[in-house]
Protein backbone atom coordinates (compact mmCIF):
# COMPACT_ATOMS: atom_id res chain seq x y z
CA UNK A 1 0.00 0.00 0.00
CA UNK A 2 1.29 3.45 -0.88
CA UNK A 3 0.97 5.99 1.93
CA UNK A 4 0.23 9.69 1.90
CA UNK A 5 3.26 11.89 2.55
CA UNK A 6 3.48 15.51 3.63
CA UNK A 7 7.26 15.68 3.38
CA UNK A 8 10.12 14.90 1.03
CA UNK A 9 12.97 12.72 2.30
CA UNK A 10 15.10 15.84 2.77
CA UNK A 11 12.36 17.48 4.82
CA UNK A 12 12.02 14.40 7.05
CA UNK A 13 15.76 14.48 7.60
CA UNK A 14 15.47 18.15 8.56
CA UNK A 15 12.70 17.35 11.08
CA UNK A 16 14.94 14.66 12.51
CA UNK A 17 17.89 17.05 12.75
CA UNK A 18 15.73 19.74 14.36
CA UNK A 19 14.52 17.18 16.92
CA UNK A 20 18.12 16.25 17.71
CA UNK A 21 18.92 19.94 18.17
CA UNK A 22 16.12 20.21 20.75
CA UNK A 23 17.51 17.22 22.66
CA UNK A 24 21.13 18.37 22.41
CA UNK A 25 20.72 22.07 23.13
CA UNK A 26 17.47 22.43 25.11
CA UNK A 27 17.37 19.00 26.67
CA UNK A 28 14.74 17.58 29.01
CA UNK A 29 13.88 17.75 32.69
CA UNK A 30 14.02 14.25 34.18
CA UNK A 31 12.37 13.88 37.61
CA UNK A 32 12.97 10.14 37.98
CA UNK A 33 16.35 9.47 39.64
CA UNK A 34 16.81 6.05 38.01
CA UNK A 35 16.26 7.56 34.57
CA UNK A 36 18.76 10.31 35.39
CA UNK A 37 21.37 7.70 36.26
CA UNK A 38 20.62 5.69 33.10
CA UNK A 39 21.01 8.75 30.90
CA UNK A 40 24.23 9.71 32.65
CA UNK A 41 25.67 6.20 32.37
CA UNK A 42 24.94 6.15 28.65
CA UNK A 43 26.74 9.37 27.87
CA UNK A 44 24.19 12.14 28.27
CA UNK A 45 25.05 15.44 29.94
CA UNK A 46 23.28 15.63 33.29
CA UNK A 47 23.08 18.88 35.24
CA UNK A 48 20.73 18.48 38.19
CA UNK A 49 17.50 17.32 36.59
CA UNK A 50 18.33 18.72 33.15
CA UNK A 51 19.54 16.13 30.64
CA UNK A 52 21.03 16.94 27.25
CA UNK A 53 21.42 14.26 24.61
CA UNK A 54 24.41 14.28 22.22
CA UNK A 55 22.91 13.78 18.78
CA UNK A 56 25.31 11.01 17.74
CA UNK A 57 24.39 9.03 20.86
CA UNK A 58 20.69 9.33 20.08
CA UNK A 59 21.18 8.17 16.50
CA UNK A 60 23.24 5.22 17.64
CA UNK A 61 20.85 4.20 20.41
CA UNK A 62 17.67 4.21 18.32
CA UNK A 63 19.20 1.76 15.83
CA UNK A 64 18.26 -1.11 18.17
CA UNK A 65 14.53 -0.29 18.16
CA UNK A 66 12.81 -3.30 16.51
CA UNK A 67 10.67 -2.71 13.40
CA UNK A 68 7.76 -4.69 14.91
CA UNK A 69 5.76 -4.77 18.15
CA UNK A 70 3.50 -7.61 19.30
CA UNK A 71 0.50 -7.47 21.63
CA UNK A 72 0.24 -10.88 23.27
CA UNK A 73 -3.11 -12.44 24.21
CA UNK A 74 -4.15 -15.27 26.52
CA UNK A 75 -5.26 -17.01 23.31
CA UNK A 76 -2.20 -17.21 21.00
CA UNK A 77 -4.47 -17.06 17.97
CA UNK A 78 -5.44 -13.53 19.00
CA UNK A 79 -1.91 -12.06 19.14
CA UNK A 80 -1.47 -9.03 16.87
CA UNK A 81 1.76 -7.59 15.51
CA UNK A 82 2.50 -4.12 14.20
CA UNK A 83 2.79 -3.23 11.40
CA UNK A 84 1.80 -6.49 9.71
CA UNK A 85 -1.68 -6.71 11.23
CA UNK A 86 -2.52 -3.04 10.73
CA UNK A 87 -4.88 -1.44 11.37
CA UNK A 88 -4.75 -2.72 14.96
CA UNK A 89 -7.82 -1.30 16.73
CA UNK A 90 -7.71 -0.61 20.46
CA UNK A 91 -10.27 0.80 22.85
CA UNK A 92 -9.71 4.21 24.41
CA UNK A 93 -8.66 3.82 28.01
CA UNK A 94 -8.80 4.92 31.65
CA UNK A 95 -11.86 7.15 31.51
CA UNK A 96 -13.25 7.87 34.97
CA UNK A 97 -16.88 7.52 33.94
CA UNK A 98 -19.33 5.36 32.04
CA UNK A 99 -22.64 6.21 30.36
CA UNK A 100 -25.11 3.88 32.05
CA UNK A 101 -26.75 1.95 29.16
CA UNK A 102 -30.10 1.75 30.96
CA UNK A 103 -30.52 5.26 32.40
CA UNK A 104 -28.34 7.13 29.92
CA UNK A 105 -26.77 9.02 32.81
CA UNK A 106 -23.03 9.49 33.26
CA UNK A 107 -21.63 7.96 36.46
CA UNK A 108 -18.39 6.64 37.90
CA UNK A 109 -17.22 3.34 36.43
CA UNK A 110 -17.06 0.12 38.47
CA UNK A 111 -15.43 -3.30 38.23
CA UNK A 112 -18.75 -4.67 36.94
CA UNK A 113 -18.61 -2.17 34.09
CA UNK A 114 -15.04 -3.29 33.35
CA UNK A 115 -16.26 -6.90 33.11
CA UNK A 116 -19.10 -5.96 30.76
CA UNK A 117 -16.89 -3.82 28.54
CA UNK A 118 -14.25 -6.57 28.38
CA UNK A 119 -16.81 -9.15 27.26
CA UNK A 120 -18.29 -6.75 24.69
CA UNK A 121 -14.88 -5.96 23.19
CA UNK A 122 -14.02 -9.66 23.13
CA UNK A 123 -17.08 -10.27 20.94
CA UNK A 124 -16.78 -7.28 18.59
CA UNK A 125 -14.59 -8.34 15.65
CA UNK A 126 -13.32 -4.87 14.79
CA UNK A 127 -11.33 -4.59 18.02
CA UNK A 128 -7.95 -6.28 18.37
CA UNK A 129 -6.79 -5.10 21.81
CA UNK A 130 -8.77 -4.25 24.95
CA UNK A 131 -7.17 -1.30 26.67
CA UNK A 132 -9.12 -1.17 29.93
CA UNK A 133 -11.58 1.59 29.19
CA UNK A 134 -12.49 2.92 32.62
CA UNK A 135 -11.39 3.20 36.23
CA UNK A 136 -13.14 1.17 38.95
CA UNK A 137 -14.56 3.47 41.60
CA UNK A 138 -15.70 0.54 43.77
CA UNK A 139 -12.13 -0.64 44.36
CA UNK A 140 -10.47 -0.50 47.78
CA UNK A 141 -7.49 1.85 47.84
CA UNK A 142 -4.99 -1.01 47.81
CA UNK A 143 -6.69 -2.90 44.93
CA UNK A 144 -7.44 -0.20 42.37
CA UNK A 145 -5.52 -1.86 39.56
CA UNK A 146 -6.64 -5.41 40.42
CA UNK A 147 -10.28 -4.29 40.22
CA UNK A 148 -9.58 -3.37 36.61
CA UNK A 149 -7.20 -6.08 35.40
CA UNK A 150 -8.97 -9.07 36.99
CA UNK A 151 -12.41 -8.54 35.34
CA UNK A 152 -10.66 -7.53 32.11
CA UNK A 153 -8.58 -10.72 31.92
CA UNK A 154 -11.49 -12.84 33.11
CA UNK A 155 -13.77 -11.72 30.29
CA UNK A 156 -11.49 -10.92 27.34
CA UNK A 157 -9.20 -13.37 25.54
CA UNK A 158 -7.79 -10.67 23.29
CA UNK A 159 -4.66 -8.78 24.36
CA UNK A 160 -5.40 -6.65 27.44
CA UNK A 161 -3.57 -3.36 27.90
CA UNK A 162 -3.54 -0.70 30.60
CA UNK A 163 -1.37 1.07 33.17
CA UNK A 164 -0.81 1.19 36.92
CA UNK A 165 -0.21 4.21 39.19
CA UNK A 166 2.82 2.82 41.03
CA UNK A 167 5.34 -0.01 41.20
CA UNK A 168 3.49 -1.76 44.10
CA UNK A 169 0.31 -1.76 42.01
CA UNK A 170 2.25 -3.03 39.02
CA UNK A 171 3.68 -5.90 41.04
CA UNK A 172 0.18 -6.92 42.13
CA UNK A 173 -0.98 -6.97 38.52
CA UNK A 174 2.02 -9.06 37.47
CA UNK A 175 1.31 -11.48 40.31
CA UNK A 176 -2.23 -11.80 38.93
CA UNK A 177 -0.74 -12.56 35.53
CA UNK A 178 1.54 -15.25 36.98
CA UNK A 179 -1.46 -16.89 38.66
CA UNK A 180 -3.59 -16.84 35.51
CA UNK A 181 -0.71 -18.28 33.45
CA UNK A 182 0.03 -21.05 35.95
CA UNK A 183 3.35 -19.67 37.16
CA UNK A 184 5.94 -16.96 36.60
CA UNK A 185 7.91 -18.95 34.04
CA UNK A 186 4.79 -19.64 31.98
CA UNK A 187 3.83 -15.99 32.14
CA UNK A 188 7.22 -14.78 30.94
CA UNK A 189 6.94 -17.19 28.02
CA UNK A 190 3.66 -15.47 27.04
CA UNK A 191 3.25 -12.12 28.83
CA UNK A 192 -0.39 -11.43 27.96
CA UNK A 193 -0.69 -8.23 30.00
CA UNK A 194 0.42 -5.33 27.84
CA UNK A 195 1.53 -2.16 29.62
CA UNK A 196 1.27 1.45 28.51
CA UNK A 197 2.23 4.77 30.12
CA UNK A 198 2.68 8.45 29.32
CA UNK A 199 6.06 9.07 30.98
CA UNK A 200 6.83 12.28 29.07
CA UNK A 201 4.87 15.33 30.18
CA UNK A 202 5.12 17.92 27.45
CA UNK A 203 7.01 20.10 27.16
CA UNK A 204 10.16 17.97 27.48
CA UNK A 205 9.71 16.56 31.01
CA UNK A 206 9.85 13.03 32.42
CA UNK A 207 7.60 12.25 35.38
CA UNK A 208 8.43 9.94 38.29
CA UNK A 209 6.00 7.01 38.55
CA UNK A 210 5.26 6.26 34.87
CA UNK A 211 8.94 6.49 34.03
CA UNK A 212 9.74 4.12 36.91
CA UNK A 213 7.20 1.58 35.65
CA UNK A 214 8.55 1.67 32.11
CA UNK A 215 12.11 1.12 33.34
CA UNK A 216 10.95 -1.69 35.64
CA UNK A 217 9.12 -3.53 32.85
CA UNK A 218 11.85 -2.99 30.25
CA UNK A 219 14.43 -4.48 32.61
CA UNK A 220 12.23 -7.59 32.92
CA UNK A 221 11.75 -7.79 29.17
CA UNK A 222 7.96 -7.43 29.49
CA UNK A 223 5.89 -5.53 26.91
CA UNK A 224 5.56 -1.79 27.54
CA UNK A 225 5.45 1.34 25.46
CA UNK A 226 4.72 5.02 25.98
CA UNK A 227 2.67 7.73 24.31
CA UNK A 228 3.82 11.30 23.63
CA UNK A 229 1.13 13.97 24.17
CA UNK A 230 2.07 17.55 23.13
CA UNK A 231 -0.82 20.03 22.93
CA UNK A 232 -0.16 22.94 20.56
CA UNK A 233 -0.68 26.35 22.10
CA UNK A 234 -0.50 24.94 25.62
CA UNK A 235 2.37 22.48 26.00
CA UNK A 236 3.95 22.84 22.56
CA UNK A 237 4.25 25.63 19.98
CA UNK A 238 1.13 26.83 18.16
CA UNK A 239 2.61 25.38 15.01
CA UNK A 240 1.86 22.01 13.46
CA UNK A 241 5.45 21.59 12.35
CA UNK A 242 6.80 22.84 15.68
CA UNK A 243 4.55 20.46 17.64
CA UNK A 244 5.47 17.57 15.34
CA UNK A 245 9.18 18.31 15.79
CA UNK A 246 9.03 18.66 19.57
CA UNK A 247 6.91 15.49 19.84
CA UNK A 248 9.40 13.72 17.61
CA UNK A 249 12.20 14.78 19.97
CA UNK A 250 10.24 13.45 22.93
CA UNK A 251 9.72 10.14 21.15
CA UNK A 252 13.45 9.88 20.35
CA UNK A 253 14.35 10.48 23.99
CA UNK A 254 11.94 7.76 25.12
CA UNK A 255 13.27 5.33 22.53
CA UNK A 256 16.77 6.17 23.80
CA UNK A 257 15.74 5.39 27.39
CA UNK A 258 14.14 2.05 26.52
CA UNK A 259 17.16 0.94 24.46
CA UNK A 260 19.54 2.06 27.20
CA UNK A 261 17.65 -0.10 29.70
CA UNK A 262 17.42 -3.13 27.41
CA UNK A 263 18.60 -3.05 23.79
CA UNK A 264 15.98 -4.45 21.45
CA UNK A 265 13.02 -3.42 23.64
CA UNK A 266 9.94 -3.00 21.48
CA UNK A 267 8.82 0.61 21.06
CA UNK A 268 5.79 2.08 19.30
CA UNK A 269 6.06 5.62 18.00
CA UNK A 270 2.77 6.43 19.76
CA UNK A 271 1.31 9.90 20.12
CA UNK A 272 -1.71 11.93 21.04
CA UNK A 273 -0.60 15.21 19.54
CA UNK A 274 -3.35 17.82 19.62
CA UNK A 275 -4.02 21.52 19.11
CA UNK A 276 -5.70 23.35 21.97
CA UNK A 277 -8.94 25.23 21.38
CA UNK A 278 -7.60 28.65 22.24
CA UNK A 279 -11.04 30.25 22.25
CA UNK A 280 -11.69 28.80 25.70
CA UNK A 281 -8.84 26.46 26.60
CA UNK A 282 -10.76 23.27 25.84
CA UNK A 283 -8.89 20.05 25.13
CA UNK A 284 -9.71 19.01 21.55
CA UNK A 285 -8.56 15.47 20.67
CA UNK A 286 -11.44 15.13 18.21
CA UNK A 287 -10.27 18.06 16.08
CA UNK A 288 -8.99 17.43 12.58
CA UNK A 289 -5.55 18.73 13.60
CA UNK A 290 -5.14 15.57 15.70
CA UNK A 291 -5.44 13.54 12.53
CA UNK A 292 -3.08 15.81 10.64
CA UNK A 293 -0.45 15.55 13.36
CA UNK A 294 -0.87 11.77 13.55
CA UNK A 295 -0.25 11.61 9.81
CA UNK A 296 2.99 13.55 10.26
CA UNK A 297 4.18 11.44 13.18
CA UNK A 298 3.42 8.22 11.30
CA UNK A 299 5.37 9.51 8.33
CA UNK A 300 8.36 10.06 10.61
CA UNK A 301 7.86 6.60 12.13
CA UNK A 302 8.03 5.02 8.69
CA UNK A 303 11.24 6.99 8.08
CA UNK A 304 12.66 5.44 11.30
CA UNK A 305 11.20 2.01 10.34
CA UNK A 306 9.27 1.62 13.60
CA UNK A 307 5.55 0.93 14.27
CA UNK A 308 3.32 3.96 14.79
CA UNK A 309 -0.09 5.02 15.99
CA UNK A 310 -1.69 6.25 19.15
CA UNK A 311 -4.88 7.85 20.38
CA UNK A 312 -6.49 8.67 17.07
CA UNK A 313 -10.24 8.64 16.40
CA UNK A 314 -11.33 10.26 19.66
CA UNK A 315 -14.28 12.63 19.88
CA UNK A 316 -15.20 15.67 21.92
CA UNK A 317 -18.88 14.92 21.43
CA UNK A 318 -20.91 14.01 24.51
CA UNK A 319 -23.32 11.76 22.59
CA UNK A 320 -23.55 9.47 19.58
CA UNK A 321 -24.28 12.25 17.15
CA UNK A 322 -22.94 13.54 13.83
CA UNK A 323 -19.94 15.22 15.51
CA UNK A 324 -18.98 11.91 17.07
CA UNK A 325 -19.16 10.16 13.71
CA UNK A 326 -17.21 12.66 11.63
CA UNK A 327 -14.48 13.24 14.20
CA UNK A 328 -13.75 9.53 14.62
CA UNK A 329 -14.09 8.65 10.95
CA UNK A 330 -12.14 11.56 9.45
CA UNK A 331 -9.15 11.26 11.76
CA UNK A 332 -8.84 7.49 11.61
CA UNK A 333 -9.20 7.41 7.82
CA UNK A 334 -6.53 10.07 7.43
CA UNK A 335 -4.18 8.22 9.79
CA UNK A 336 -4.71 4.90 8.02
CA UNK A 337 -3.90 6.41 4.65
CA UNK A 338 -0.73 7.94 6.11
CA UNK A 339 0.51 4.59 7.41
CA UNK A 340 -0.53 4.53 11.07
CA UNK A 341 -0.62 1.03 12.54
CA UNK A 342 -2.29 1.42 15.96
CA UNK A 343 -5.62 3.16 16.63
CA UNK A 344 -6.74 3.84 20.23
CA UNK A 345 -10.20 4.90 19.10
CA UNK A 346 -12.93 2.85 20.70
CA UNK A 347 -15.78 3.63 23.04
CA UNK A 348 -15.04 6.99 24.67
CA UNK A 349 -17.06 10.20 24.56
CA UNK A 350 -16.31 13.70 25.81
CA UNK A 351 -12.59 13.79 25.05
CA UNK A 352 -11.62 10.60 26.94
CA UNK A 353 -13.92 11.17 29.91
CA UNK A 354 -16.69 8.54 29.59
CA UNK A 355 -17.17 5.08 28.05
CA UNK A 356 -20.41 4.47 26.17
CA UNK A 357 -21.54 0.99 25.09
CA UNK A 358 -23.26 2.24 21.94
CA UNK A 359 -20.20 4.28 21.00
CA UNK A 360 -18.06 1.11 21.25
CA UNK A 361 -20.38 -0.73 18.87
CA UNK A 362 -20.41 2.20 16.45
CA UNK A 363 -16.60 2.36 16.63
CA UNK A 364 -16.50 -1.36 15.91
CA UNK A 365 -18.36 -0.57 12.69
CA UNK A 366 -15.88 2.18 11.87
CA UNK A 367 -13.03 -0.24 12.64
CA UNK A 368 -14.44 -2.86 10.28
CA UNK A 369 -14.66 -0.22 7.56
CA UNK A 370 -11.05 0.82 8.22
CA UNK A 371 -9.91 -2.79 7.86
CA UNK A 372 -11.85 -3.01 4.60
CA UNK A 373 -10.40 0.31 3.41
CA UNK A 374 -6.89 -0.96 4.13
CA UNK A 375 -7.42 -3.82 1.66
CA UNK A 376 -7.97 -1.31 -1.13
CA UNK A 377 -8.18 -2.70 -4.65
CA UNK A 378 -5.89 -5.66 -5.21
CA UNK A 379 -4.37 -5.63 -8.67
CA UNK A 380 -4.95 -9.09 -10.14
CA UNK A 381 -5.44 -9.32 -13.90
CA UNK A 382 -7.87 -12.20 -13.38
CA UNK A 383 -10.17 -9.66 -11.76
CA UNK A 384 -10.54 -7.65 -14.97
CA UNK A 385 -13.43 -10.11 -15.54
CA UNK A 386 -13.17 -9.66 -19.31
CA UNK A 387 -14.73 -13.04 -20.18
CA UNK A 388 -17.55 -12.48 -17.67
CA UNK A 389 -18.25 -8.99 -19.03
CA UNK A 390 -18.25 -10.28 -22.60
CA UNK A 391 -20.49 -13.24 -21.78
CA UNK A 392 -22.98 -11.13 -19.82
CA UNK A 393 -22.98 -8.47 -22.52
CA UNK A 394 -24.65 -5.07 -22.70
CA UNK A 395 -27.87 -4.91 -20.70
CA UNK A 396 -27.06 -8.13 -18.81
CA UNK A 397 -27.77 -8.92 -15.16
CA UNK A 398 -24.87 -9.71 -12.81
CA UNK A 399 -27.12 -10.25 -9.78
CA UNK A 400 -28.00 -13.83 -10.72
CA UNK A 401 -24.49 -14.97 -11.64
CA UNK A 402 -22.50 -17.52 -9.56
CA UNK A 403 -19.53 -15.13 -9.75
CA UNK A 404 -21.50 -12.57 -7.74
CA UNK A 405 -22.51 -15.07 -5.07
CA UNK A 406 -18.94 -16.34 -4.82
CA UNK A 407 -17.38 -12.91 -4.37
CA UNK A 408 -19.97 -10.78 -2.62
CA UNK A 409 -18.59 -11.22 0.91
CA UNK A 410 -15.02 -10.76 -0.24
CA UNK A 411 -15.78 -7.53 -2.08
CA UNK A 412 -18.33 -5.98 0.26
CA UNK A 413 -18.39 -5.10 3.95
CA UNK A 414 -21.89 -5.60 5.35
CA UNK A 415 -22.51 -3.38 8.40
CA UNK A 416 -23.97 -4.76 11.61
CA UNK A 417 -25.68 -1.45 12.32
CA UNK A 418 -26.79 1.37 10.07
CA UNK A 419 -29.69 1.89 7.69
CA UNK A 420 -29.92 0.94 4.01
CA UNK A 421 -33.01 0.75 1.87
CA UNK A 422 -36.09 2.90 1.25
CA UNK A 423 -37.45 5.43 3.70
CA UNK A 424 -40.78 3.58 3.88
CA UNK A 425 -39.03 0.50 5.24
CA UNK A 426 -37.13 2.62 7.75
CA UNK A 427 -40.42 4.14 8.95
CA UNK A 428 -42.07 0.72 9.20
CA UNK A 429 -39.08 -0.54 11.22
CA UNK A 430 -39.67 2.18 13.82
CA UNK A 431 -37.22 4.84 12.52
CA UNK A 432 -34.12 3.19 14.04
CA UNK A 433 -30.93 5.22 14.49
CA UNK A 434 -27.35 4.02 14.82
CA UNK A 435 -27.13 4.65 18.56
CA UNK A 436 -30.30 2.65 19.31
CA UNK A 437 -29.18 -0.24 17.11
CA UNK A 438 -25.74 -0.18 18.71
CA UNK A 439 -27.21 -0.33 22.22
CA UNK A 440 -29.45 -3.23 21.17
CA UNK A 441 -26.45 -5.15 19.82
CA UNK A 442 -24.48 -4.54 23.03
CA UNK A 443 -27.45 -5.76 25.06
CA UNK A 444 -27.76 -8.86 22.87
CA UNK A 445 -24.08 -9.75 23.39
CA UNK A 446 -24.10 -9.09 27.12
CA UNK A 447 -27.41 -10.86 27.62
CA UNK A 448 -25.66 -14.20 27.08
CA UNK A 449 -23.14 -15.85 29.44
CA UNK A 450 -19.51 -15.46 28.44
CA UNK A 451 -18.29 -18.92 27.36
CA UNK A 452 -14.70 -17.70 27.18
CA UNK A 453 -14.41 -16.50 30.77
CA UNK A 454 -12.09 -18.19 33.27
CA UNK A 455 -12.99 -21.77 34.14
CA UNK A 456 -14.39 -22.31 37.64
CA UNK A 457 -11.19 -24.11 38.61
CA UNK A 458 -8.91 -21.30 37.45
CA UNK A 459 -11.14 -18.62 38.92
CA UNK A 460 -11.10 -20.34 42.31
CA UNK A 461 -7.32 -20.61 42.17
CA UNK A 462 -7.01 -16.88 41.43
CA UNK A 463 -9.48 -15.85 44.12
CA UNK A 464 -7.86 -18.08 46.73
CA UNK A 465 -4.47 -16.55 45.89
CA UNK A 466 -5.74 -12.95 45.86
CA UNK A 467 -8.55 -12.47 48.41
CA UNK A 468 -10.95 -9.56 48.04
CA UNK A 469 -11.32 -9.51 44.26
CA UNK A 470 -14.66 -8.35 42.80
CA UNK A 471 -17.04 -10.80 41.15
CA UNK A 472 -15.87 -9.73 37.72
CA UNK A 473 -18.90 -11.23 35.98
CA UNK A 474 -20.20 -9.80 32.73
CA UNK A 475 -23.98 -9.40 33.12
CA UNK A 476 -26.35 -6.96 31.43
CA UNK A 477 -27.72 -4.27 33.71
CA UNK A 478 -31.45 -5.04 33.65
Amino acid sequence: MNFYNFFTDDQKKNIHEASLTILEETGMIVKNVDALEIFKTHGCQVDGKRVKFPRKLVEEKIKSVPPTYTFTAQDPDLDVTLPGDRPVIVTGSSAPNVIDPVTGEERYGTSRDVANIAYLINELPGFDVFSISILADDAPADMRSLYRFYPALKNCRKPVRSNTPSIPDLEKVLDLGYTVAGGKEAYFARPFINHHYCPVISPLTYDVESTASMIYLAKLGLPVYGTIVPNAGMTSPMSLLGTLTMGNAEYLSLAFLMQAVRPGTGVIYAVLSTVGDMRNGDYAPGAIETGILQMGHSEMARWYNVPSGGYIGLTNSQSNDVQNGYETSLNTSAALLAGSDLFNMGGLLGGLMAFDFAKAVIDNEIAMNLKHLKKGIVYDENDFCLELIDKTGPGGNYMVLPHTAKNLRKVTHYPSIGVRGFRSKWINDGRPNAADQATALAKKILGKPNPKAFSEELDKKIRDHIPGLPEGLAVWYE
